[in-house]
């Protein structure tokens, strides 16, 4: 006995970035749903179809696939197999041609904790980026490298941040900023000690800048030489000691070739780094952290300043959202609420709540149990079941208002899952009560 699920999903690489910022969401959480499940046996089918391929093509090549799978021994597994081939077949019927980037189907039947019950899943995926390789996979586990690798594909940026006591090497990469060394220099102020001539104090302090700066190089050649997609690099820090390293060519000259800019900096170290990060706007305008980060702190602005055009908590954004007075909604990709909707099947009572993901299956598994409010029978079922994060981007939808889904990896959207609840909006005008 079995029962089946089904999913698509589209990945658009070309669509707007606040569109894809959820896209790219959904994208990664059935990516990790899918990582999760695992078959009985070789029972669970991964297949990858190259932009260009025609259907008929595949469809044949399933065909071959379906008559080669009556030789599986397990008559289980066999069943299976053959049944997750039609189910694909079934769904390939829907498409006139394979899309631009290339099609993704995962089929395959999970198994339950009782003997003999599993449920089929079939997904289908558009994804972002051009498939290059075509090929279909029967596995315990579904093979997902080839879409985990397009999550990766994101421009990096180094930044240096050095002054004559310390330097610190970051990486700016998507949703992450990482301080990935800081070295100190030892070297000594300008002010003489006792006993030694201006020269040879001169000399031994020159020596010893020349010995930093030579250690920074060699540490940044080995943090970002052979980083794929390494876009640039940024120097700063207070004063000229950026300007001297710059110059001495410490650097490989690969790297020294991608040098976009110095800046001056009040502070070294990650606080100097974050500087950087948020006076280069220009230069990150693309990268996912820089661009996440602003649009927390515009937020921050609006609730700091009391201007009324900043609101936060799930009631108060979907009350905003229903009124049509939102432009853009906040929520933190740690947001794991669920809206359910529960009905009586014997009055027709019904009633819809919002409760925590971790609760849903309990949830669910002491529904039946429960009493009507209104006729005070055990009939209660659950209707629907839906994420609050997909509730709030349908509305958003509606409401035309721009939708962004905020990383946990920045301190600003660790403070949006903390201390707002993880749902925030920034409002056209005044909310009116």
């Amino acid at each position: 006995m079995s029962c089946s699920f089904s999913l698509n999903i589209r990945v658009e690489g070309h669509m707007s970035e606040t569109s894809a910022s959820l896209s790219r969401f959904r994208f990664e959480r059935l990516l990790k749903e899918l990582a999760s499940l695992e078959g009985r046996g070789t029972e669970l089918i991964s297949l990858y179809i190259t932009p260009g391929k025609r259907i008929s093509e595949v469809m044949a090549y399933l065909r071959d696939e379906w008559g080669t799978a009556v030789n599986i021994k397990s008559k289980t597994t066999r069943k299976n197999v053959q049944d997750a081939i039609v189910r694909i077949m079934e769904r390939l019927k829907l498409f006139k041609d394979i899309p631009e980037t290339g099609l993704c189907i995962f089929c395959g039947t999970i198994p339950t904790d009782k003997p003999g019950i599993g449920y089929m899943v079939l997904h289908t995926v558009i994804p972002p980026e051009p498939i290059n390789v075509y090929f279909y996979r029967c596995e315990h586990a579904f093979i997902l490298d080839p879409l985990f690798e397009m999550l990766r594909h994101e421009e990096s940026y180094a930044i240096i941040v050095v002054d004559t006591k310390e330097a610190t090497l970051a990486m700016l990469k998507g949703k992450r900023m990482d301080i990935l060394k800081t070295l100190t220099s030892g070297v000594p102020g300008k002010h003489r000690a006792g006993g030694q001539s201006a020269r040879r104090f001169e000399r031994l302090r020159e020596m010893s800048l020349n010995q930093f700066y030579t250690r920074i190089g060699s540490t940044a050649n080995q943090l970002y030489l052979g980083v794929p997609d390494l876009k640039g690099i940024i120097l700063a820090g207070p004063g000229g000691t950026k300007d001297e390293f710059r110059k001495g060519n410490y650097l490989h000259y690969e790297l020294g070739a991608k040098i976009l800019d110095s800046f001056d900096t009040a502070y070294t170290g990650e606080m100097g780094v974050k500087e950087v990060v948020d006076r280069a706007g220009d230069l990150f305008k693309n990268v996912r952290f820089s661009i996440e980060r602003k649009l927390v702190q515009e937020f921050l602005y609006q609730v700091g300043h009391d201007t009324g055009l900043g609101t936060y908590g799930e009631t108060e954004v979907m009350n905003a959202l229903w009124s049509q007075n939102v432009k853009r909604v906040l929520v933190s990709e740690g947001l794991r609420r669920v809206q359910v909707k529960i009905e009586c099947t014997g009055c027709g009572y019904k009633e819809t709540k919002i409760i925590d993901g971790s609760e849903a299956v309990e949830f669910e598994r002491t529904l039946p149990l429960q009493k009507c409010p209104k006729c005070a029978n055990s009939s209660l079922v659950l209707e629907e079941k839906k994420e609050l994060i997909d509730i709030l981007a349908d509305m958003s939808e509606e409401a035309e208002a721009e939708f962004e889904v905020i990383s946990r990896e920045i301190e600003e959207g660790v403070m949006l899952e903390k201390s707002f609840g993880g749902v925030a909006a920034i409002l056209k005008f005044r909310q009116q009560y």
